[in-house]
Order: structure tokens, then sequence, then C-alpha cells
């Protein structure tokens, strides 16, 4: 293309023989205002890049199991100034008032706050960094009409993302997400004045909620706090990893207010560094390669507890000394396992009655762990699973809330948890002074964490799991694999066996299919935009794989569930590893369709 005098792109000369990617091109050039993601798409005109533009412009973000999640840079397909902002102007169509919060890119958050008060709608706007469930929490307390944040949470350091929570504190889930998506489609051009930021500054429409918020939510942890005196006299030490993120002052805060000194923190993490500069990769549910800095210190230190929050706080991973033997890193399912049943616990001593059992529910999204359905069964009281992701849980959690039920407990098995009602999200801060509480008590009764969890399993049955995934960029081929399992030997039939063992019922919740239902259809709701099929094979093992909503990953979840009094549990984990493993050649073929199998 041609450049006029001043150093622009002559719009009138823009030419790719792509029509749709000529227009996208000139709404971009002519749309965006910063200086630096304008220029990242004239470079790529200019040296001819038209896949790469093809890809960063002909394409939208959706909202997936954790809202919209995306590398940063230009381009309608990625984070950036111009991409908040149009998201931003069609909440403003939906509410009229908004809770906006900032994680690390600060600059985004006031532009989020810009579009709102351009309006003149007031705004609530954190002056610093946040946990993500403080935004939840806000937004219920302020009686806001929607909240935001800015999070990429667990992702790789290049990316960002705009997670939207609705009035009553929960993520947003379909139809919202689509008519919001509808809405930036069909009106996306950014008002003018939405690129004032200055606003956030100076309208006396804005209003920092962070003093009132912290104070608050400190003081209803008391919900979820049952033993604070056995807790100022706990001899037990913890360390914690805020893993770069924001999760450090408020987990400091949270043990305070349950009475125990606050735990011992890891120095090199303990302060918000988006390079993420001692980890490979910022995700505490990776396990004891991640966790190394702060086994160290608790070697170091004695302490017998690690706790690490992710980098906004809204998951937690534990690991426990194991007598000498090096630290057990609990799995998301094991964690809940041990949370449930201390929520149970707890709930059982101030509620007598059977009849209360009726309004008690537990929840857990569909590809975790079936203990709390085990707990149900022989307790008496409700389990519920949800689609995967939080969002869905915090649906369900306000649809029972308006008939009169009490969410006690809910959790997915990539380590998020809530505990109690405070917050219609998961959420690292209160899980991890729970679990300190938790453990203090069992250590009191000469218990570890891992020895109560044996007892769990052996009274309500042993729940085995395996959750792993493989990576694939390439979304031809994702397609091409879950295609190839739904007409596996023609049309609309799926595999009959894998591994020796015959697969006894098939649900597939992309198309809305199950064949262990009378009328073939699912309970869950049809999910279109996302892969996920769930094999239940003849010898109990019940096989999960589903595409990720927020990376380019094939999941896959295997459990065995076994009855109470089953308890050789070498064999357990062996057939699920037997199983797991073919399920994955058979089904994925890893090797042919070039797949990244998990290096860590």
């Amino acid at each position: 293309p041609a450049m006029e005098n001043n150093g622009d792109l002559d719009l009138n000369c823009l030419a790719t023989g792509d029509v749709q990617l000529d227009k996208a091109i000139y709404q971009w050039i002519t749309w965006d205002k910063n200086p630096r993601t304008r220029a990242q798409i004239e470079a790529l005109l200019l040296d001819g890049q038209v896949e790469e533009l093809r890809r960063r412009l002909c394409s939208r973000m959706t909202f997936g199991t954790a809202g919209l999640r995306a590398a940063m840079g230009a381009g309608f397909a990625l984070i950036n100034d111009l991409t908040i902002i149009q998201s931003t102007q069609v909440n403003n169509s939906y509410v009229k008032g908004i809770d906006s919060l900032s994680y690390m890119t600060s600059l985004l958050a006031r532009l989020t706050a810009a579009v709102m008060l351009c309006k003149d709608i007031p705004v609530f706007l954190f002056s610093t960094y946040v946990p993500t469930p403080f935004v939840p929490y806000a937004v219920k307390r302020l009686g806001a009409a929607a909240g935001v944040m800015v999070t990429a949470s667990h992702n790789p350091k290049e990316d960002n993302g705009y997670k939207v929570y609705w009035h009553n504190g929960a993520q947003i889930s379909s139809p919202n997400d689509k008519e919001i998506l509808k809405c930036i489609e069909e009106s996306s051009e950014p008002w003018s004045e939405s690129w004032n930021e200055s606003l956030a500054d100076n309208s006396p429409l804005r209003s920092d909620p962070l003093r009132e918020i912290s104070k608050k939510y400190m003081e209803d942890l008391s919900s979820v706090c049952f033993h604070r005196e056995l807790n100022t006299k706990s001899p037990l030490k913890f360390v914690h990893s805020s893993f770069h993120g924001v999760g450090h002052d408020y987990v400091q805060q949270a043990f305070r207010a349950f009475g125990f000194p606050p735990p011992i923190p890891v120095p090199e993490q303990k302060d918000p560094d988006p390079n993420f500069s001692t980890v490979s990769c910022p995700n505490p549910e990776e396990g004891e390669s991640v966790l190394e800095l702060s086994l160290r210190l608790a070697e170091k230190e004695n302490a017998k507890i690690v706790m690490a929050t992710d980098p906004d706080a809204d998951r937690l991973a534990v690991a426990e000394e194991n007598s000498g033997c090096g630290w057990k890193v609990f799995t998301g399912n094991e964690l809940a396992a041990l949370l449930g049943w201390w929520m149970l616990f707890n709930w059982k001593e101030t509620h007598s009655d059977p009849a209360d059992r009726e309004r008690m529910y537990m929840l857990a999204t569909t590809v975790s762990s079936k203990i709390l359905k085990a707990f149900a069964r022989i307790e008496g009281f409700h389990f519920e699973e949800t689609l995967p992701g939080f969002k869905w849980i915090g649906k369900k959690i306000h649809e029972l809330a308006k008939t009169g039920n009490e969410v006690i407990f809910a959790f997915e098995e990539s380590i998020g948890f809530l505990c109690g009602s405070m917050v219609p999200d998961k959420d690292g801060v209160s899980a991890a002074v729970v679990v300190a509480e938790m453990a203090s008590y069992l250590y009191n009764k000469n218990l570890t964490l891992h020895q109560q969890l044996e007892n769990i399993f052996e009274t309500y049955g042993y729940h085995i799991s395996t959750t792993s995934y493989v990576i694939c960029h390439d979304p031809p081929t994702v397609k091409r694999i879950f295609t190839r399992l739904r007409t596996f030997e023609g049309e609309n039939t799926y595999p009959r066996s894998s591994g020796g063992h015959s697969i006894v019922a098939v649900r597939d919740v992309t198309t809305g299919y199950d064949s262990s239902q009378p009328d073939k259809l699912c309970v869950l709701p049809m999910t279109k935009s996302s892969q996920m099929i769930t094999f239940t094979l003849q010898n109990g093992i019940v096989a999960t794989l589903r595409t990720s909503g927020t990376e380019p990953k094939i999941k896959f979840y295997t459990e065995f569930c076994a009855p109470p009094g089953k308890s050789d549990i070498s064999s357990l984990e062996e057939e699920l590893k037997k199983v797991t493993d073919t399920l994955v050649e058979e089904f994925l073929e890893p090797d042919k369709n070039n797949l990244i199998r998990r290096s860590i």
C-alpha cells in the first residue's frame, strides 16, 4: 500500500485480494488509537503477511470456560485496547453500573472503566491489584450490575484475559455470553471517548472500593472459620507462594483473620511479576516441578504444608511433607475430597435436623471426581454436576438459592474450590486458609492430610483419577479427531471398546447425545462451540475427552470409582493407567496427529 506524507497508511490503497480481510484491515487501522498495536498491523501489511493478518483480524475471541483469553497483540482475535473497549461497550448495553477491577494490565482495566464512565455510569475501580474472587464478592457486596476482571490467570506470560461477572456475582454463561459476542460483531466501532483513560482518574463517578471490600471480605471469612481458638494454638508452619501474582497480601490477611500467624512467603515469588521469572509455567497445578522453590523453603523452615495460589489467586495447590519421604502434592480431586469432607463435617455440627439435608448441596463440574456424589449417596444430601467451568457452578448456585437451597462446597478438578457461600466462584484465598484450619485440626488429632484422605476413601470408596492433556495448535486437526470419534464405524457411531473393555455408555455434550438416557438426549446443556465426549466403560472407569476453553489443549480425564471396602489401591491404579494410556493412543492418535505430549 502507498504511504501518505504523514507516515500513515493510505487507506484507499488497501488491497490483498480478500474482501473480508481488506474490510477488517481498514476497520482496524481506522479504529485502533494505540500506536503500538496499530503499527503491528501496518508492519504485517507492508510485509505482505496475508495469512497472519487473516489469523489476527478475520476471527474473534469467544467466551470460553473462563471468559475471553488469548495472547496479547494487535487484531480482533487477540487481547488489546481495542478488543477490550469493544467488549466493554457491549456490556454497557446490558448494564447500568459496573464494577471494574484490574490485574496485571492496569491500562486495560482503566479503559474498561473509561467506556462506562463516558456514558455516565458509576464505576468502582480498584486502586491496586486484587485477587479475581474479589470481583464477584464486590459485585454482590456493592450491588453492582456487573463486574470485569482483566486477568490471564495461569496462562503463559504472552496471554491476557477478560472475565465478565453478572449482577448475581457469577461469571456470565449462555445465553448472555452469546448475545454479547453477537452485539460486538454487529456494532464494534469504538466510541471516541472510550479511549479517554484519564476518566479513570478524573471522573467523579469513579470510586475506589479497595479498603471496604478488603475489610468486609476478611470479616466474612468467619463464615468458614470453625475452630479459631484451636488455630491460635497450632504449632503447624505453612509456606505460601503467590506464583508472581497478587495473592501474597490477601493470604497473609486471611491467615490472621483465622487466628494463625501469617504463612512464610516464598520471597522470589511474593510480588507481582508478569514475566513469571522463576517458573517455566505459572500454573501451580503442574505439581512438584513448578513448586520447587516452595518445597525447598518448607524443608529449610521445617514447615509441613506448602500452599500455592495461581497468579490471580482463584486456584490453590497444596503439598504435604510425607513422613520424611518427600512431598505429597495433592491433585485437585484429592484436595476436593478433603475439603468436601471438612465442610460436611463442620456443617453437620450445627445441622442436626435430617430435614436440613434436603436443602444442602455440593456441586462439581462433570470432568471432576465423583467423590462428592459418593458423599451425597451415603450422607443423604444433594449432589449435582455442571458443565466444565466455574461459570456453570455459579449459575447453578444462583438457581438453587432462589428455591431456598444452600451450596456449602463446589469444585473443579483444576484446583478450583469454593468453600461456603461468600463468593459464587472459585477462590484460592479462602480455600488456602480453610485448608490451614483443616490441617491444624487433623494434626491435633495426630492425623495428616494424606492419612485423612485415606480414611475418606475407606469410608466412601476409593476414587482414583488421572487428568492430563496434549497440545494441538491446529484447530482443523482437533475437529478431525472428534469427527472420527463420532463416525468410528460409520455415520453417528462411536467406539464400542477401548483397551479390551466394552464401552457401555457415550455422552457427547457437543451434539447433545447421551446413549444412557431413554430419549438419548444429554441432561447437561449442549455446547456446540466446544468438543466434549464422555465414555463409560464396563469396568466402571469413566473417561472424558474435551477441548480447553482457554488454551490449545485436548484434555483427558479418567476416574476409577470403587465401592467402599475395595481397597486394593495398586491394582486400581494399574488398571486406570492401562485404560488411560490405551484410550489416548487409540482415540487421540498423538503421533499421527502431531500432538505435543505434556512435558511437565
